[in-house]
């Protein structure tokens, strides 16, 4: 009896198409959010990755050119009223308010430095947002994939067991899809989790570097808008 039972289970396919299929149509749509989810995630690490990498190459470039000795207000007309890449936002955020600070008669108006202070942490606040976008994504799926996945199994334990009853039998052939099948949805919640844990971390770290220059980008560009303002009075 137990050899025909063991022989029986051979017989049964276990891939993963085939544990899918046979699942019943809650633990498939368990099994098809994760995928999604998974999907999803892995789409939102490489593009950060590609945008952080992009990131740095452009504040480096505008580094550069702000740090050459040319002249604010040439380098202002230069970007122009659409800057792209962050530092350069900042700074045109920062000179706009410097210039509106100035009446007709080149006259400072008063409280220049705190208006153009605020207009670049509010700069500095949009490159945040966009730099962070997509991260809360990454760690909710990090931190309720796996119990999704484990509530798919549950189900899928449920149907097991009810699976054992109709047959009145508890031999492999019976418990051994049931139980594969359920734990399907466990390995796919941690497929989908453990990355976008990992890569959170890692993307947040980053974030958090590349606004950290830009704030101390703002710091040093504030203060020698704060010498001018000095040397105006």
């Amino acid at each position: 009896m137990e050899t025909e039972a063991i022989a029986a289970a051979q017989n049964i396919d276990f891939s993963i198409l085939a544990l899918f299929a046979r699942a019943t149509i809650t633990a498939q749509a368990v099994m098809i959010i994760l995928l999604i989810a998974s999907f999803w995630s892995w789409s939102i690490i490489i593009q950060k990755f590609i945008n952080y990498r992009k990131s740095r190459r452009e504040n480096a470039i505008f580094e550069e050119l702000f740090w050459s000795g040319k002249p604010l207000d040439a380098l202002y007309e230069q970007l122009g009223e659409s800057p792209t890449s962050a530092p350069e936002k900042v700074f045109v955020a920062g000179m706009a308010e410097w210039r509106r600070s100035h009446r007709s008669d080149g006259e400072l108006i008063a409280g220049a430095q705190a208006r153009i202070d605020r207009a670049m942490n509010v700069a500095l606040g949009r490159v945040a947002d966009d730099l962070n976008k997509g991260l809360v994504f990454l760690a909710t799926v990090g931190s309720i994939a796996p119990f999704v996945g484990l509530f798919g199994t549950v189900w899928g334990i449920m149907n097991a067991f009810k699976e054992i009853a109709n047959q009145q039998s508890t031999n492999l052939a019976v418990v051994a899809p049931g139980i594969a099948e359920a734990l399907l949805a466990t390995a796919l919640g941690l497929l989908a989790a453990i990355p976008a844990v990992v890569f959170y971390n890692k993307l947040s770290g980053d974030a958090d570097r590349l606004v950290a220059e830009q704030e101390v980008f703002a710091d040093e560009f504030s203060m020698i808008l704060s010498r001018q303002l000095d040397r105006s009075e």
